[in-house]
């Protein structure tokens, strides 16, 4: 590369240190502190044949405001949505709904999430002698208002009143003697009795108690409502929080729009020329759009017959013959390595191959593959599948994480039935479990007519919710090969173990692609996983 050491005056040079990682480097980090700052020499760069640094020496060194003119500029009399993109931020969101976060974490690009877990924390605290759910204003202005708290409140009580006795069960069930623990001396597994260094016998405790707090966890998760109180922090992008917040505004839910303006508000004192549209005219304008397609999508769906199925489904429902899928992806392997030459040209020779050789080009590239992040090429992704589920919402919630595809849901309803774990029976808990879901439906039933999408609030995890999921066979392998690891909870690793059989059945030439995935059912799903979390934190130390 050219150099460009003799551009700026050693007085030039002082002061760009400031603002950028190096001031005579040809690769160097954006430091200046102001967000819109960075953006708008981001966008600049595009529009001038000046270096960077010489673009903020000469415009926007002396005018505090040069970034602001500039986006306002672009932005908003051009419309250029890509230089929204340039800004970025994070926020951190406490005390919303399971209802809410999920309308936030629908947005697929663009935006970042970390979740508060059901399976590490346990969510029995009160805080001013209550339990932490959502009280939707409407409903707490209804008639329904006592009904709605006393049942959250109930699912609360079971949930919190059994933590201890689903722990205690649960070490019962796998006790520490039967699992094996590093000794730090020989780096021999031994079984815990025969651990003879404190700090061993401390490490053992930890993962086992880990371990079996997260079971305890996950079997009790059913019973929280979806109004319980989480906490979410996201980043992303301009343009991509821009999208959310019109999306929060055009919600039925005063949660969902008091959100958008919350949002709005804290996301002005960070990259505010960013997300100036998202409440303008144009937002407005945007915010009824959606209104009325929701509408009209509700008129059509009026014309088509229901029909009420229970219990759970995993079922590929579209796909194309496994002969075409095979073509597409040979044909775009050929393609990214070919010389000068047409898809149309590499398909047509393609398809006159044997079957024999076909599978041979697909298994090559299958053996390549040493560890589930070894992700198949592009090519992979010629080839979609479509699957109908139904199963409980707790585990929707970790299926919900996976963006790159396509996902509709439904409003969450009782009408499915619910999931009832077979510890819930063991630990002689049944009976109460099951008044719970009881009390929860009739709840449900009562404020659905008036209410339908301030209903959703008082169902619990353990109802069994209606989406459909699309992706192609690259992300098939992601998806599933992550969601069969062993520590995952026991429900979307069967769910994500029957997607695979699936595409196995239709596709058993190109399923061999997915080579990591575990069909076996384990103990304590996070007992190998926190020993390895254990053993990474003792290597931190040395």
């Amino acid at each position: 590369m050219t150099s460009i050491l003799s551009e700026f005056s050693d007085s030039e040079k002082k002061i760009l240190v400031d603002h950028f990682s190096n001031a005579d480097g040809n690769v160097f980090a954006i430091t200046t502190p102001r967000q819109v700052d960075r953006g708008a020499l981001m966008s600049r760069y595009s529009r001038t044949d000046k270096s960077m640094r010489r673009i903020f020496l000469d415009e926007f060194l002396q005018n505090e405001s040069r970034g602001e003119e500039f986006y306002n500029r672009v932005l908003l009399e051009y419309g250029d949505d890509s230089v929204a993109e340039l800004g970025e931020a994070q926020i951190a969101i406490e005390g919303l709904s399971n209802i809410a976060v999920k309308k936030i974490e629908d947005r697929r690009i663009g935006l970042s999430y970390l979740e508060k877990s059901s399976r590490y924390v346990a969510w029995n605290k009160k805080t001013d002698g209550e339990y932490r759910f959502y009280k939707d204003p409407v409903l707490m202005k209804s008639k329904f208002s006592d009904l709605y708290v006393d049942a959250c409140n109930f699912s609360f009580d079971v949930y919190s009143k059994n933590i201890e006795p689903m722990i205690k069960y649960v070490r019962e069930k796998y006790p520490i003697e039967k699992y094996t623990f590093k000794d730090s001396k020989d780096g021999k597994e031994k079984s815990f009795s025969k651990l003879k260094e404190e700090n061993d016998i401390k490490s053992a405790n930890m993962i086992y108690n880990g371990s079996t707090k997260a079971k305890a966890l996950d079997i009790l998760r059913g019973l929280l409502p979806a109004s319980t109180l989480t906490n979410v922090g996201v980043t992303g992008n301009g343009r991509a929080f821009e999208y959310l917040l019109t999306i929060l505004g055009a919600s039925e839910l005063d949660e969902e729009r008091d959100l958008a303006s919350k949002i709005k508000k804290e996301l002005d004192t960070t990259i505010k020329a960013f997300v100036r549209r998202a409440d303008d005219k144009y937002g407005k304008s945007f915010q009824e759009y959606l209104k009325q397609v929701k509408i009209t999508s509700k008129k059509i769906a009026k014309k088509i017959k229901p029909e009420l199925i229970t219990g759970t489904t995993t079922r590929l429902v579209d796909y194309e013959p496994e002969k075409s899928a095979i073509d597409k992806i040979i044909t775009s392997i050929i393609y990214e390595q070919s010389p000068s030459t047409s898809y149309h040209n590499i398909m047509q020779q393609v398809k006159k191959l044997s079957k024999d050789e076909k599978i041979k080009t697909i298994n090559s590239f299958t053996i390549l593959r040493k560890n589930r992040r070894h992700r198949p090429s592009r090519a992979f992704e010629n080839v979609y599948y479509t699957f109908d589920l139904l199963n409980n919402f707790g585990m929707f919630r970790d299926f919900h994480r996976h963006r790159a595809l396509t996902l509709e849901r439904q409003l969450l309803t009782t009408d499915h039935g619910h999931n009832t774990p077979n510890e819930i029976k063991v630990l002689g808990i049944e009976k109460e479990y099951q008044e719970c879901m009881k009390n929860t439906k009739q709840t449900f039933d009562k404020i659905r007519n008036k209410h339908p999408e301030q209903a959703q609030y008082v169902v619990n995890f353990a109802y069994n919710y209606p989406y459909f999921m699309k992706f192609n066979l690259r992300e098939a392998c992601h998806l599933i090969e992550l969601r069969t690891v062993p520590q995952g909870h026991i429900d979307y690793r069967r769910v994500a173990q029957q997607m695979f059989k699936e595409i196995d059945k239709v596709h058993p030439n190109l399923s061999k692609i997915m080579r990591f995935v575990d069909l076996k059912e384990y103990d304590l799903e996070r007992f190998e996983s926190e020993k390895r979390t254990e053993e990474k934190r003792k290597n931190l130390k040395k």
